[in-house]
């Protein structure tokens, strides 16, 4: 049985190295990061930001923090502004000279954001070293119970086509397949209702 718990200040390092190999090869992250060993610099850095956020209404990781998912609360699923010019030099730190391309993807996500409250799944990942034991699938479900306990859906986005057949069988339809303007990454953005 996988345990799933809420992650604290502690885990912040270890989640932030995680979600760095987790998304080594993510489209949207790949976009942003275009070169392979500055990427794997950046991400960790920017996943340290991500957890420190304070629009992050749940973080959850398995017990051992190799695998955790990034909750945003309804009505807060836009990036607080204020957070990052708050932290603007360690934001400028993360990103470098990849500031205009995450902000141009930052943006076309926002975009496409549905009207009516969600949960916004921000982030999602495992240690690739762990993917195939059900530890991806127990961290979403812990999540979506949070959502259902509220009376709220669920809502996320993926650059990764094959991610998608795994969030419909958690219970997630999908609404809309779009790609970032100027050349960036195609999307695809699901809804799972509450209790399904």
């Amino acid at each position: 049985m996988v345990t799933i718990r809420d992650a604290g200040p502690r885990d912040r390092a270890a989640v932030a190295t995680m979600l760095g190999r987790a998304f080594a090869d993510d489209p949207a992250m790949s976009y942003i990061f275009p070169d392979a060993a500055d990427r794997a610099k950046r991400l960790p850095r920017l996943f340290a930001l991500l957890f420190d956020g304070d629009a992050v209404g749940l973080r959850l990781v398995s017990e051992a923090a190799d695998a955790g998912t990034f909750w945003r609360p309804p009505g807060q699923a836009h990036g607080p502004l204020t957070f990052y010019l708050r932290r603007l030099i360690p934001v400028v730190h993360a990103l470098g000279s990849s500031l205009p391309r995450a902000m141009r993807l930052g943006d076309a996500i926002e975009a496409h954001f549905p009207r009516e409250p969600f949960w916004y799944l921000h982030i999602a990942g495992v240690d690739p070293a762990r993917q195939g034991r059900g530890l991806g699938g127990a961290s979403i479900r812990a999540g979506l119970a949070r959502c259902d306990a509220d009376g709220v859906p669920a809502y996320l986005e993926t650059a990764t086509e094959s991610n998608v057949g795994l969030y419909a069988r958690l219970g997630f339809q999908l609404i809309e397949e779009w790609s970032v303007p100027r050349g960036g990454p195609r999307f695809w953005s699901m809804v799972r209702p509450v209790g399904a």
